[in-house]
């Protein structure tokens, strides 16, 4: 078998959550992509939802900015299997005693934290 490529590290404690996923990417862009996808998931940014903010670009006119090109083309073209880094997560998250189902209850997680502004959510235009 090859040797495999190193990763470029994501910024803390990241890098190491995100390398127990890594046998899941064939190839170190995959790698990168996804530690690219997981830092701009979990920054601190109003606009969190977008691929512009997910890279760190501003948005509309960073779409073509080359981090926003290339975190578009982990998402939707470079192939792995999003069911496999789910299943994943949710071994990790089960084998942590800290956020592990027990008796007393267990962990959920809602996204549902976006901003209001009177009664309708920031950023998000009416359908």
């Amino acid at each position: 078998m090859a040797k495999r490529v190193a990763c470029p590290l994501a910024p803390g404690p990241l890098g190491d959550y995100a390398a127990r996923f890594d046998d899941l990417f064939s190839a170190v862009a995959q790698r990168r992509g996804f530690r690219e996808y997981l830092t701009g998931l979990l920054a601190p940014r109003d606009r969190n939802k977008t691929l512009t903010c997910l890279a760190g670009a501003e948005p509309v006119v960073g779409a073509q900015h080359p981090a926003v090109q290339r975190l578009q083309f982990f998402l939707s073209e470079s192939v792995w299997d999003p069911e496999k880094v789910n299943a994943r997560r949710l071994e990790l998250l089960r084998a942590d005693p800290a956020t592990a189902p027990h008796p007393g209850g267990v962990l959920v997680v809602d996204d549902s934290g976006d901003r209001k502004d009177g009664r309708a959510t920031a950023h998000v235009g009416r359908q």
